[in-house]
């Protein structure tokens, strides 16, 4: 095993990061989790996630927890609803009868607590956010905000879509990829926003128009989350002059950017939980590539932030987990150096597919076509 006897060190508690951290420690590595969140019981935001057979799922089978997955995922939310500006459905899943472990859905908590729980006692440090690190040996000391510190011979950056230690791998930096994302929830939504939730039915809709999306997911605490995605320029939020914490001004803004849309959708704004985010979409370019280093690498959005449009940023962090923890206790390489280089050629030529596709299905969605290109992908008929 390359690291026997190292102390390795994992910055973000996300799936990816706990994937890697259950994984390793099957294996008799010496890993502890750097997490910002204060605790364990932090809420968890965002959408659900939908699991794939050949990724996400792979590696909770390999970290032998698909029986936990089985007993917390939830069956129909993964159900689809295509539905037009007007809220008139063109596509209902709810109608088929599919295999429910097609595409499984879980909501994040459950997922998080799943991987904690198969963790060794203290093996997340919480309260942990990363600030800086340095060389230490032939290892490195790291650096919280909390004004505690670290040392680790190998670390693994899993902090995401703005992770503060990919520069210390490569220059290389994402592009815009032309679209900003506003994100909201509205909690209990059965009696908030009744009109929507009868429409989610417990699964997910993708609402199409005017080059615009609107994606929304239910959760198992009876909350609902949403998505907006419009075409801007990069610096649109910083220069919009909309405050939004202000429900009255969001309200008014989307009433003029959607204008022709059915006032069904208006709920979603008038029963949000405020401030809402926003996150302009980038991508990082499909042909990076940078020198392996002995004793530092990274996962997850980190290491391929792409856009969400085809589902595949937790499925890809989760598989990355997976075949970085194959390498690194795999003892055909010589050293530490080359089983990171072996992990991250093959995963940058993955993630460069992956994000092509995904590049693709961002533009196709935010096209006058997007619900041609839609019924297309689901081979239904158009009309």
């Amino acid at each position: 095993m390359r690291i026997e006897n190292k102390k390795i060190a994992i910055v973000g508690g996300g799936p990816g990061g706990l994937t890697l951290a259950r994984l390793l420690q099957m294996k008799g590595a010496r890993v502890n989790v750097y997490e910002r969140d204060v605790d364990k019981y932090a809420r968890v935001q965002g959408a659900t996630l939908d699991l794939h057979y050949e990724s996400g799922l792979l590696a909770l089978r390999e970290a032998g927890l698909l029986d936990a997955f089985n007993a917390n995922y939830r069956p129909g939310a993964d159900k689809l609803r295509i539905v037009d500006k007007k809220g008139i459905v063109v596509l209902d899943e709810h109608v088929n009868e599919a295999d429910e472990l097609f595409r499984p859905e879980i909501d994040r908590g459950p997922l998080r607590k799943i991987l904690l729980d198969s963790l060794q006692p203290n093996t997340v440090v919480w309260n942990s956010q990363f600030i800086t690190m340095s060389p230490n040996g032939d290892g490195w000391k790291l650096e919280f905000r909390n004004g505690t510190s670290a040392e680790a011979d190998i670390v693994i950056a899993a902090d995401g879509a703005n992770s503060k230690i990919r520069t210390y791998i490569t220059p290389i930096k994402p592009f815009y990829a032309g679209v900003t994302v506003m994100e909201g929830a509205v909690y209990d939504s059965e009696t908030a926003s009744p009109r929507v939730h009868k429409l989610l039915n417990g699964g997910k809709l993708f609402v199409l128009g005017d080059e615009k999306t609107l994606i929304v997911s239910s959760k198992g605490d009876g909350s609902m989350v949403f998505y907006i995605g419009c075409k801007t320029d990069e610096h649109w939020m910083r220069n919009c002059g909309i405050d939004f914490a202000d429900k009255a001004q969001v309200l008014g803004w989307f009433r003029q950017e959607f204008a022709d849309w059915d006032d069904i959708w208006l709920d979603l704004f008038e029963k949000a939980e405020y401030p809402l985010m926003l996150r302009p979409q980038y991508c990082m370019p499909l042909d990076q590539t940078w020198e392996s280093l002995p004793n530092l690498t990274m996962l997850g959005d980190a290491a391929h932030l792409m856009p969400p449009y085809a589902g595949e940023g937790v499925n890809m962090a989760m598989l990355d987990a997976l075949e970085l923890s194959n390498c690194l206790t795999n003892s055909l390489f010589l050293d530490v150096q080359a089983a990171i280089a072996a992990y991250e050629n093959q995963m940058r030529n993955r993630a460069s597919e992956v994000a092509r596709l995904t590049l693709d299905q961002t533009e196709a969605l935010h096209s006058p076509a997007a619900i041609t290109h839609m019924l297309a992908v689901f081979n239904e008929p158009i009309g």
